[in-house]
C-alpha cells in the first residue's frame, strides 16, 4: 500500500509539471534527447545524468542517405537492410540505457565514427545503482544481431512490468545497492515507458520515431569483368588483374544491402573470354557488368570503363580517368562513385565518407605488392617464394604498407597448408604480419581476416577470433572469402544455422569457386547432411581435381556409409595431394589387400608417421586413419600430438569422424584444453 502511495505522489509531482502519458510524445523522448531531461525530470535524469551531459550535435541529428537519427539507428537499418520490430526494441534500448546511465550508448565525434561505434562496440557498462535485471533487460535490447535480441514488443513490455511489479528477488536490489526512493523513481520511468510501448503497440515505433523506412527491394547483382590490358605486354598483367580485384572490393563495399558483387574466382574465368555479355550476366545470374581496360606509361595510368545492362546489353555509362599511380585509389573511387550514381544507390553517410577519403600510394610498393599477388594466387612453391620476395620488396619501399604484411601473413599460412614449412616457422610469421597489418589499417577488411584466420586455426583463441571475422564483414561485407571460413568457424562453435548463412552468402557472391562448395560440403557433413555433401564434394571435384578438403570428408562420409571401395580411393587421392609418398600409398594397397579396410587405414597410418620423419606431417591427419582403423588410443595419442604441435587442423575435433572417441577421458580433456564446444 506504502508503495502505490509514493508511485501515485511521483505521478502526481509529474502531472504537475505537465508530463502526463499525451505529452511523452516519441518525438520527445527520441529527437530531442535535450528535452527528456525536463520531460523525465520526475526520473532517471535527474539521479544519473553527470553535470556535463553530452549534448547533441547537429551532424549527429542530420538525416542523411536514409530517415532517422543517427544515435537511435539500429546496426542493421546502418547497414541499409529493412527495419522492422526489432529495431524498435533496439531504439528502446537505447532510450533506456539513456535513462539509466545519463549517456548514450554510443559515441563519436563525426557520423562515421558513431555509425562505426554503433555496428563494432558493446555499450560500457551501467552505472552500479542501475538494477541487475533492468541491465540485463537492456543489453538484450542491444544486442547487434537483431536474431538475440527480444523479437517481440509483448516480451520488453513483460520484462518491464516484471522489474516495475517487484518481480525481482530482493537479494538483486540489495546486491545493487539501490536506495528505495531511486527503487521507485526507477519504477515509475519504467512504468511510463511501458505504457508507451502499449500506446504505440509497437506497430512501427522506429518509423513514427525517425521516419518511415522505404520497402526494401532485391538487391542489384552486378559483376566486374577483368580489366583488359592494352599495354601489349604480358608483364603489365598483374596491374590490369589488380585493378580488376580492387574495384571488386571497391563496389562490393559501396552498399552491400542494396549491390552484391560477383567475386575474382567466378569472374577470372572470364577473362579474354568472347563470350557475350548477356551469356555471361546469364551464367552470373547478375544485372550488370562493368568492364573495360587499364594502360600504364611510366608512373601514369589509363582506366577506361563502362557500366552495362545485360538485360538489352545497353551501355549505361563510361568514362576514361587518367592520373599518376600514386592516384589509383582515388581513381578507384571515382569509378566507384559513377556506378553508385548510375544505379541510383543511396549510400549512407559512412559509404560517402569512405570514397572521400583516399590516400595516395607509393608506387613502387603499389606494384610490387600487385605482382606478389599475382604470384601467391598460383599455390606453387616457386611462386609463394617469389610472391614473399614481392611483399617484401613492397614494404622496402614503404615500410608502412598494410596489404604487404596482410599478403605476407596468407602467404604463409598457405606455405604451412601445402607442408612447406614448419608450425614452429610459420606461426610466429602469420601473427607478427597479421598484427602489423591491423596495426597500419584498421579499416583493411584482408588484414582482419588474416588476424582471424590466425587467432581461431592456430592460437584457438575462438572469442578473438570472432571478433576479427566480424570486423572483417563490416568492413567489406561482400568479401566471400571471410564468410566462408566464418562459417567453419561458427560449426566449430557449434552454431551451425549462422555457418550456413554465412557460406550460402559466400556461395552467392562467388558460385563458381571450388574451395567455397568444399567448405559447404563440410558444413553439411558437420551436422550429418552426408548426401548433400557428397553432392557439393562432387561438384568441386568436377571444377577442381585435386580439391583437397572434398577428398578427405569424402573420405569420412564414404566410410560411414559401408562404402569402403570409395572411401579408400578418396583417401588415396588426399594423401598424394597432401604428401605426395608413394610409400603411404603403397601401404594403403598393401593394407587393404591382406586385411581389408581397417587394416589399410592402419598401414597407412604407420608409413605416414614415418614420413613425418624427412618432412611435415600433420599429427591430425594420422590421428584420422586411426580412428578410420578402430584404434582408439593411437588415434588420442596422435591427437595429443597434435595439440602440442599446434596443429591447425587441431580445431575440427568436432567433426562426426571422431564420434567413437567423444566418451573417451583423454578426448575431453582435449576439447576442454582447447576451450572447444563439448
Amino acid at each position: 500500500m506504502a508503495v502505490g502511495v509514493q508511485i501515485a505522489a511521483a505521478l502526481e509531482e509529474a502531472h504537475e509539471k505537465g508530463v502526463v502519458h499525451r505529452d511523452l510524445k516519441p518525438g520527445n523522448i527520441i529527437l530531442t534527447p535535450r528535452k527528456q531531461v525536463k520531460v523525465l525530470d520526475f526520473g532517471l535524469a535527474k539521479l544519473f545524468r553527470p553535470a556535463s551531459a553530452t549534448a547533441v550535435t547537429e551532424s549527429l541529428t542530420e538525416t542523411q542517405g536514409i530517415a532517422g537519427t543517427l544515435p537511435y539507428m539500429a546496426p542493421e537499418q546502418l547497414l541499409g537492410q529493412a527495419a522492422d520490430a526489432r529495431s524498435d526494441i533496439w531504439a528502446l534500448g537505447v532510450v533506456l540505457y539513456e535513462m539509466a546511465g545519463g549517456v548514450r550508448p554510443f559515441h563519436g565525434q563525426t557520423g562515421f565514427e558513431l555509425s562505426s561505434a554503433i555496428l563494432n562496440q558493446a555499450p560500457p557498462p551501467l552505472p552500479s545503482p542501475v538494477p541487475a535485471e533492468l541491465r540485463a533487460l537492456i543489453e538484450r535490447c542491444l544486442e547487434k544481431d537483431p536474431g538475440r535480441r527480444y523479437q517481440k514488443a509483448s516480451e520488453v513490455r513483460a520484462g518491464l512490468e516484471a522489474i516495475q511489479t517487484g518481480a525481482v528477488a530482493p537479494w538483486v536490489v540489495w546486491r545493487c545497492g539501490l536506495a528505495s526512493r531511486h527503487w521507485l523513481v526507477l519504477t515509475v520511468a519504467v512504468v511510463m515507458l511501458a505504457a508507451i510501448l502499449v500506446g504505440l503497440r509497437m506497430t512501427g515505433l522506429r518509423e513514427k520515431l525517425l521516419g518511415r523506412i522505404g520497402t526494401p527491394v532485391r538487391a542489384i547483382k552486378m559483376a566486374v569483368l577483368p580489366f583488359a590490358n592494352l599495354t601489349g605486354d604480358p608483364e603489365q598483367e598483374y596491374l590490369s588483374d589488380g585493378f580488376t580485384q580492387e574495384m571488386i572490393a571497391q563496389l562490393g563495399r559501396l552498399h552491400p544491402q542494396s549491390l552484391s558483387v560477383i567475386a575474382r574466382t567466378s569472374v577470372m574465368r572470364y577473362k579474354k573470354s568472347d563470350k557475350p555479355i548477356d551469356q555471361i550476366g546469364q551464367e552470373l545470374g547478375v544485372d550488370y557488368v562493368l568492364e573495360g581496360s587499364a594502360r600504364r606509361e611510366a608512373g601514369r595510368i589509363r582506366i577506361t570503363a563502362e557500366l552495362i545492362q545485360v538485360r538489352d546489353q545497353t551501355q549505361l555509362w563510361a568514362d576514361t580517368y587518367e592520373g599518376e599511380l600514386s592516384g589509383i585509389l582515388a581513381l578507384q573511387s571515382e569509378v566507384a562513385q559513377k556506378v553508385a550514381g548510375s544505379l541510383a544507390l543511396k549510400l549512407l553517410p559512412a559509404e560517402r565518407a569512405r570514397l572521400a577519403n583516399v590516400r595516395t600510394v607509393n608506387p613502387d610498393a603499389y606494384d610490387a605488392y600487385h605482382k606478389g599477388l599475382g604470384n601467391l594466387h598460383v599455390y606453387t612453391p616457386a611462386s609463394l617464394e617469389t610472391a614473399l620476395q614481392y611483399y617484401e620488396l613492397a614494404l622496402r619501399k614503404d615500410p608502412n604498407y598494410a596489404p604487404a604484411y596482410a599478403g605476407i601473413s596468407f602467404l604463409w599460412g598457405v606455405r604451412l597448408i601445402l607442408g612447406l614449412t614448419s608450425f614452429s616457422e610459420a606461426t610466429p610469421k602469420m601473427k607478427a604480419a597479421a598484427e602489423k597489418a591491423v596495426a597500419l589499417d584498421d579499416t583493411s577488411a584482408e588484414a582482419h581476416f588474416a588476424l582471424a584466420g590466425y587467432r581461431a586455426w592456430h592460437e584457438w583463441e575462438w572469442a578473438g577470433a570472432e571478433q576479427e571475422f566480424k570486423r572483417a564483414i563490416e568492413l567489406n561485407p561482400s568479401y566471400p572469402d571471410v564468410r566462408a571460413f566464418y562459417s567453419c568457424y561458427l560449426n566449430i562453435m557449434r552454431r551451425p544455422e549462422e555457418a550456413m548463412d554465412q557460406i550460402k552468402r559466400a556461395l552467392e557472391l562467388d558460385p563458381f569457386n571450388p574451395l567455397f562448395q568444399s567448405c559447404y560440403g563440410l558444413d553439411l557433413y558437420m551436422v550429418r547432411r552426408y548426401d548433400e555433401a557428397i553432392v557439393q564434394f562432387l561438384d568441386a571435384l568436377r571444377k577442381v581435381p585435386d580439391e583437397n578438403i572434398a577428398h578427405g570428408i569424402l573420405w569420412f562420409i564414404y566410410s560411414h556409409k559401408g562404402i569402403y571401395s570409395e572411401a579408400l580411393a578418396s583417401e588415396r587421392a588426399y594423401l598424394n595431394i597432401i604428401y605426395g609418398d608413394r610409400d603411404v600409398e603403397k601401404a594403403l594397397e598393401r593394407g587393404y589387400a591382406e586385411a581389408g579396410y581397417r587394416g589399410a587405414m592402419r598401414l597407412a597410418a604407420e608409413a605416414l608417421a614415418a614420413h613425418g620423419r624427412k618432412a611435415l606431417v600433420l599429427p591430425f591427419d594420422i590421428a584420422c586413419l586411426y580412428v578410420e582403423a578402430g584404434e582408439r588410443a593411437q588415434a588420442l595419442t596422435w591427437l595429443e600430438k597434435g595439440f602440442e604441435a599446434r596443429d591447425p587442423n587441431m580445431a575440427y575435433l568436432v567433426i562426426p569422424v571422431f564420434d567413437s572417441l567423444r566418451s573417451e577421458p583423454r578426448f575431453q580433456e582435449l576439447l576442454r584444453r582447447m576451450n572447444l564446444p563439448p
